[in-house]
């Protein structure tokens, strides 16, 4: 009778031992999903700030290109005056 319950005492030991295992390994599957949202989030952000990052040199490109039609506009201009009588 008494190794009757010392098996029982051994089986629910083992027992509780295979469920903190499961729950480690459940804490760890967790811990791994939530670092892999964070490095797609970082992913993500980082993506964003170079489609501002390009998208700013585009605008400053155009800016440049527009600065420089106004100065051969101006400069045509002043060579083409129109001749007075």
């Amino acid at each position: 009778m008494r190794r009757g319950e010392e098996r029982r005492g051994e089986e629910r030991r083992g027992e509780e031992r295979r469920g903190e295992e499961r729950r480690g390994e459940e804490r760890r599957g967790e811990e791994k999903r939530r670092e892999e949202k964070r490095r797609e989030e970082k992913r993500r952000e980082e993506k964003r700030r170079e489609e501002k990052r390009r998208e700013e040199k585009r605008r400053e490109e155009k800016r440049r290109e527009e600065k420089r039609r106004e100065e051969k506009r101006a400069q045509t201009d002043s060579q083409v005056t129109p001749r007075t009588k």
